[in-house]
């Protein structure tokens, strides 16, 4: 090879070599550049581990911050609870799972004494064994080993009960233990011996209020029967005294003897109710009974200071209620007489009007009543309404001290009708006049409607006559519920004027001013012959004294009842006699063929109350007999085979009780049941039932009522007996 190749060769082997270089350098120089953008990348991700790094160690310093501050604020929390752990003086214990104590309070542990086994570790039932052997806890009747069964048992239920026990000392400690869910027990032991005691103390003291109120209710009753007896002589001889012959001065001194009696017994009435329902002792007796001849017995009752007053008395009964309930007759009876003798008391002119409404839901026997009792009287201040259902509450004004009374007889009113669940209201504006109402629940007696009475045929049209324009107004309404048609005229001259031959009947009013109704029924006549002529009088009496009396169909009491007025209109189908209706007459005087007089034995130890009973009685055809207590009443009951025995109840040697269960031993063989009425003073509550439950079948308190005794042995008269009012003689009204 030539030098020249050789060269050659040697440049292209440069050439090539240098070219390779390049390459090489090229690709060194992108590795480098690829190492450098690594490198760099690394030392990004180097910072930013860094950073993070950083920041959770920052986390973690501010975490071991939290820790510890949490940390300190649970030690706090800790010795505070602790502390006030340890400051109650009750007793507070923790255990765990298996019973054993964790922790204790100084005052769980004092109960040991310095026990030193008594500390953490210690098991629950080695507390108890310590409790029994070292005499700290008292087990009374029951072993030491089975109070500590029980107590274990008791221990190991999932919830155990409270229990008391009573240490050495008369301390009593109450357990109360909770367990948790895991299985540890929470314990407390209460200190509660100022408890115990002081629930001794009241029951001590209970016992001595019952003792002290068995002791008012037995001075109640016997203060109740001393009173009743003396005064039973004194308004008896009053009662007696006022039916002879006197002169008005005279009578002035009788009314006046027999209304203060009267006025205590009504003083002695509220003082026993009130007693008897402060301590909650009064007993309601439901049984059905006629609301609407209730009220109108109780207006009855009072129309005589009513009429004395000129104050008109009205009874407006819902036309569409229904008259018969289930309820206590008597209380009702005893509010309605309350509230209507305010109104009539506080009263001196215009009327009371009680008013009846009420509804009675679909399918429901009970029917809500409404009652109120409104008056034209002197009205009650503002101020006052409030406070007037208080006990011994009155209108305290220079108006009204002229007026009577305990203050008592609302009070016992509001009480009597929250007992029977209702409510009792006022509304009043002084010297207008007051509204006194009352809401009651009561069942309707569904005993079926009487028997109606047919109107005459030709009875269209009706003419009312009355001054008073409620009267009018509910005399109408009455009428027309009758299906006739009415005609309200106020006075005796309208009536005149307003005569034609439309009319079929006038219904008038008695006492009217400046012509009264006996008065109009003259004129009438002298017009039209024909015309029946019915008047509504207060005092049916005197209306029979005036010789215009002859004159008139028929006297209907006033307020009239709706059942006694439609039987007057239905009674105008033919003449007759006039029909007067009064208050229900004691006897029947309806005369007796028969030869015996009724045979009436009264045991009676009192000689002042026989003389009352028997002066009471004198005008009666009767054959009566006194016995002085018991035993006498027995062998008179023997002998003298009465047909009525009036008993007393208090007497010397045999009671009127124990007197009448002999009785009705000796009727067991074979002879027939006689009546017997108590007569007594005793009018507490439960008297009446352990009375009825000795045997006898009536109740008659003290002072005694004429009316009342005569009416009960008109009720027992034998057929076989004489009536027992002659015919000469009158029967009491």
């Amino acid at each position: 090879m030539s030098l020249a190749n050789k060269l050659a060769e040697e440049r292209r082997l440069r050439l090539a070599a240098e070219r390779l270089l390049e390459q090489k350098q090229a690709e060194l120089f992108a590795a480098n550049r690829k190492l450098g953008l690594h490198a760099r990348k690394l030392s990004d991700e180097i910072v930013e581990t860094r950073a993070e790094v950083q920041t959770v160690r920052d986390e973690n310093q501010r975490v071991k911050s939290d820790l510890t501050v949490a940390h300190e604020k649970v030690e706090i929390a800790e010795r505070r609870l602790w502390h006030s752990i340890e400051t109650i003086q009750d007793g507070f214990a923790f255990f765990d799972v298996d019973s054993l104590m964790i922790a204790a309070n100084k005052s769980y542990l004092a109960v040991f004494d310095g026990l030193e086994e008594i500390r953490p570790g210690v098991s629950y039932v080695r507390i108890l064994q310590l409790l029994t052997e070292e005499g700290i806890v008292d087990t009374g009747d029951s072993p030491p080993a089975d109070w500590r069964a029980m107590m274990t048992g008791r221990w190991q239920s999932p919830s155990p009960d409270p229990t008391v026990i009573r240490l050495w000392n008369g301390q009593y400690i109450k357990l109360i233990d909770q367990r948790g869910h895991g299985g540890d027990v929470v314990s407390l032991a209460l200190n509660i011996t100022e408890t115990v005691r002081y629930e001794k103390e009241l029951k001590k003291a209970r016992e001595r209020a019952e003792a002290a109120n068995r002791a008012k209710s037995t001075f109640l009753a016997n203060m109740s029967h001393e009173i009743r007896t003396p005064m039973n002589g004194v308004v008896g001889m009053a009662e007696l005294l006022r039916d002879t012959t006197l002169d008005e001065e005279q009578k002035l001194y009788v009314d006046t003897i027999k209304n203060s009696g009267e006025a205590l017994l009504v003083i002695i009435n509220d003082v026993l109710d009130y007693s008897k329902i402060e301590a909650e002792k009064l007993v309601l007796h439901p049984e059905p009974f006629d609301l609407e001849r209730c009220i109108h017995e109780v207006v009855l009752l009072l129309q005589p200071v009513a009429r004395d007053k000129s104050i008109e008395m009205v009874v407006e009964y819902d036309l569409f209620l229904p008259t018969v309930f289930v309820g206590d007759p008597g209380r009702i009876r005893q509010v309605l007489t309350n509230l209507l003798g305010n109104a009539v008391k506080f009263t001196s002119r215009g009327h009371v009007l009680v008013r009846v409404v009420g509804m009675q839901h679909e399918g429901s026997t009970e029917t809500q009543l409404h009652i109120t009792v409104e008056d034209t009287g002197i009205g009650i201040a503002a101020e006052k309404v409030e406070h007037i259902f208080g006990e011994f509450n009155q209108v305290e004004d220079e108006r009204n001290r002229q007026f009577e009374g305990t203050g008592l007889g609302l009070a016992i009113s509001e009480k009597l009708i929250k007992l029977m669940g209702g409510t009792i209201w006022v509304d009043s504006e002084e010297g207008v006049g007051s509204c006194f109402g009352f809401r009651l629940a009561l069942e309707t007696d569904d005993t079926g409607p009487e028997e109606p009475l047919g109107l005459p045929e030709h009875l269209k049209k009706i003419m009312v006559v009355d001054d008073l324009e409620v009267n009018r107004l509910i005399m109408g309404k009455q009428i027309e519920a009758f299906g006739l048609k009415v005609h309200c005229v106020e006075n005796g001259p309208q009536a005149l004027e307003m005569l034609d031959d439309s009319f079929d009947a006038i219904v008038t009013d008695h006492n009217m001013p400046g012509m009264d109704g006996l008065e109009l029924a003259r004129l009438l006549k002298e017009r039209r012959d024909d015309l029946p002529i019915i008047l509504a009088s207060s005092d049916p009496g005197a209306a029979e004294q005036d010789p215009a009396f002859a004159l008139i169909r028929g006297v209907m009491p006033k307020p009239t009842p709706r059942r006694m007025l439609l039987r007057h209109l239905a009674a105008l189908e033919a003449e007759q006699r006039p029909q007067v209706d009064r208050l229900p007459s004691a006897v029947a005087s309806t005369p007796s063929a028969q030869s015996r007089p009724m045979r009436i034995l009264a045991a009676e130890d009192n000689k002042t109350n026989q003389l009352v009973f028997e002066k009471m009685l004198k005008s009666l055809d009767i054959d009566l007999k006194f016995a002085g207590n018991g035993i006498e009443a027995i062998e008179l009951y023997q002998k003298f085979a009465p047909d009525l025995i009036f008993m007393d109840i208090s007497m010397p040697q045999m009671d009127g009780k124990e007197a009448s269960e002999r009785i009705r031993v000796i009727e067991g063989q074979g002879i027939s049941r006689v009546p017997i009425v108590a007569l007594t003073a005793h009018a507490m509550d439960g008297d009446r039932e352990g009375i009825l439950a000795a045997g006898l079948d009536h109740y008659l308190t003290k002072p005694l009522r004429k009316v009342e005794i005569i009416s009960m042995i008109a009720k027992y008269r034998p057929d076989d007996a004489r009536a027992i009012i002659p015919e000469n003689v009158q029967a009491p009204a």
